[in-house]
């Protein structure tokens, strides 16, 4: 672990994952948001459920509050909690969760989340060792790119610090620069990819077969 000038923490996930992770459960459990790695980019982290450490997001990224941000869970059970789950989700979660994949799909009535005021979510189960054992411990974590709106997201958790130098911890997992998720919203009859990531147009179409 290594401290900046600015009192900012970082630790070195690969010297001891469960150091990093008793840390951020800490920090979230207090309130406070953290950067985290994950599968595709860095991340700022709060828990969900949160409604001031999520404001302290938009904050700090200077991120428009009418840009919703994605959830993440530990898997398809935590999923099932906060959305409708229809044929096409979970056709499209068996193939690639956990990986590079947010769902859009319809919240359900009281979902116990408090991620923006729109009637669905973005859902993800990241491929990624920490942040699913973090899911499972805190509960679905409200996340976005480590990095100021507008901006390149930094891939190393150096350029992060410095970037967002008010965050009081952040996890270093290493070289991090891998494309954002692919994002499909499954709600209505025809699933519609939003944006394509790692996971493409192709492979989401195959996946769900004979579908519509």
């Amino acid at each position: 672990m290594s401290r900046h000038a600015n009192g900012q923490r970082v630790i070195e996930m690969s010297v001891d994952v469960d150091v990093a992770i008793e840390a951020v459960v800490a920090e979230i459990t207090n309130g406070h948001i953290v950067v985290i790695p994950t599968d595709t980019v860095y991340g700022i982290a709060a828990s969900a459920a949160d409604p001031v450490a999520v404001a302290s997001i938009f904050e700090v990224k200077q991120r428009p509050t009418e840009r919703q941000m994605a959830i993440l869970v530990a898997d398809s059970d935590q999923a099932d909690a906060l959305v409708e789950v229809g044929d096409a989700f979970a056709a499209l979660a068996a193939g690639f969760w956990p990986g590079p994949l947010t769902l859009v799909a319809s919240r359900r009535a009281e979902p116990g989340v408090v991620v923006g005021d729109e009637p669905s979510l973005g859902v993800r189960c990241p491929d990624h060792r920490l942040v699913i054992e973090l899911a499972r411990r805190l509960g679905p974590l409200a996340t976005t790119s480590a990095n100021i709106h507008g901006e390149v997201v930094p891939s190393d958790a150096a350029s992060v610090a410095a970037a967002l130098p008010t965050i009081g911890l952040i996890i270093d997992g290493g070289a991090c620069a891998g494309r954002a998720s692919t994002v499909v919203d499954v709600r209505g009859p025809r699933p519609v990819v939003l944006r394509e990531g790692p996971i493409s147009e192709a492979e989401i179409v195959e996946a769900l077969g004979s579908r519509p």
